[in-house]
């Protein structure tokens, strides 16, 4: 038995060092590549020519799913849809678009040749005067990744994360170990570099993905990880990138079935699809942030009576909230691939009502924790 626990110990350092190599590799052939494109694009300017720089565009979904539509849909995670073309001839947006672009770089540039890591707000206060807001430095960063075929993590410029995990999981980031399983129940925050991350061990039987903290707390107060051998995890909210990276990497590296918990209303129905599908601004990079498996646990509209809650636990869907789904109804992922999803959404459309994963508190208090969600899965009652 101790042999076998050292060579798993060394097989697990080996894929760690080999994955350090690989970061390191990437990082300086992308380093090279930016001193090469930022090289040119002084040459040409200094000898009186405008460069041109074409920037693909790219979604992950449409609206143009019927098979009537004349317009076929043509998504794809990996072709383009079309190209923009940014240059110096015209004093137009585009000007003012690749002039954001070669600042952006330059920062990152820097980044890359010092290993140092910032927001993408840090760097909107180097030249608060010429991004006016921080929308405008994000779409620069798309357009830089687009431009090298890289994604965010790559170019060192990161985000805050507000991401929460408790469970049956310990791994180590950087020097900081966290260990989750010396205390199921307690969260913690899930860190933002998934290079720093290393020696992960976990045996828990599923993931389970819950919208916000509210869901997240009541799960920790009810002790749901220490009777239920899991992973939880909360984005709060729509789940950013370090949220999405972190669930992919957990997928790949664990290979364990994901659920996810949302309010029955169109927002929530909204994270579930970003989790399997991924975001129409970050379409470049769908691919590699998406967990197309996830599998819809609740809460669906058909809960409210095959749990017996009270009235006063529907709301009526606002305008609001029929545009959205309306919406969602009409991309073409959930024709394509998901057509249970649509067929559950539609129904909450039809009915015009929604209620919170809450609202299951009006059975008990934990009914939740101790009844709704263990009977989901032993059942098989997900989409």
């Amino acid at each position: 038995m101790a042999g076998k626990e050292k060579r798993r110990n060394a097989a697990a350092l080996n894929g760690d060092e080999q994955r350090l190599r690989r970061k390191q590799e990437e990082t300086a052939l992308l380093l090279r590549r930016i001193k090469g494109f930022v090289r040119w694009v002084v040459e040409e300017v200094s000898a009186g020519r405008s460069p041109s720089i074409v920037i693909h565009r790219y979604r992950n979904y449409c609206s143009a799913a019927d098979a009537a539509s004349p317009s076929p849909c043509s998504c794809s995670y990996d072709a383009p849809v079309g190209t923009d073309v940014l240059s110096l001839l015209h004093k137009d947006s585009q000007t003012s678009r690749l002039n954001v672009l070669l600042r952006v770089l330059l920062v990152v540039q820097q980044l890359l040749q010092q290993n140092k890591h910032c927001s993408k707000r840090d760097i909107y206060y180097m030249y608060p005067s010429i991004f006016v807001e921080v929308a405008v430095v994000d779409r620069a960063i798309n357009d830089i990744c687009i431009l090298f075929k890289c994604s965010r993590h790559n170019l060192n410029v990161v985000g805050t994360t507000s991401i929460l995990l408790m469970g049956w999981i310990r791994f180590v980031e950087g020097e900081k170990k966290v260990n989750c399983i010396k205390n199921v129940n307690a969260a913690f925050s899930i860190p933002v570099s998934i290079e720093a991350i290393k020696d992960v061990v976990s045996v828990a039987h599923y993931i389970l993905v819950v919208e916000k903290e509210t869901v997240f707390q009541r799960l920790a107060n009810d002790k749901f990880c220490e009777r239920n051998r899991c992973i939880v995890i909360t984005g709060r909210g729509y789940p950013d990138i370090p949220t999405r990276r972190f669930l992919r990497y957990l997928v790949e590296q664990l290979h364990l079935p994901v659920y996810c918990l949302v309010d029955s209303d169109p927002y929530g129905f909204d994270i579930l699809a970003t989790y399997k599908f991924g975001s129409l601004q970050l379409a470049y990079d769908a691919n590699l942030l998406r967990v197309p498996d996830i599998r819809w646990l609740g809460v669906f509209t058909s809960d409210f009576e095959d749990f017996c809650l009270p009235d006063c636990c529907l709301l009526p869907l606002s305008l609001e909230d029929r545009r959205k789904a309306e919406s969602i109804i009409a991309r073409c992922y959930l024709h394509k691939e998901a057509p249970e999803w649509r067929s559950e959404l539609e129904a909450m459309l039809q009915k015009g009502v929604k209620f919170e994963i809450e609202a299951l508190s009006a059975r008990s208090i934990s009914f939740l924790s101790d009844k709704y969600i263990p009977q989901k899965i032993k059942q098989g009652r997900h989409l």
